[in-house]
């Protein structure tokens, strides 16, 4: 069966200042890479592996992708 894993990016800095970010390419925080490490373990520990993944193209998603994947052991392309 086919699932779908929808997972938001992690702490960005302007998230830690709460303020909104909208298409402002602003990176990850220390904690948010911490987070992005954390939900790739949970995906691991729910045995979960990927055929395709997308994100958008700013820094906060990408990184969090790139952390997951890396944390799964997982290859992706840039």
């Amino acid at each position: 069966m086919k699932k779908i894993v929808l997972l938001r990016h992690g702490e960005s800095a302007w998230n830690k200042e709460n303020r909104f970010t909208g298409w402002t390419d602003v990176d990850l925080t220390e904690k948010g890479i911490a987070e992005a490490e954390k939900a790739g373990q949970l995906l691991i520990d729910n045995d979960f592996q990927f055929d395709k993944d997308y994100t958008s193209y700013l820094k906060r998603a990408v990184k969090t992708l790139s952390v997951v994947l890396d944390r799964m052991d997982q290859d992706w392309i840039a």
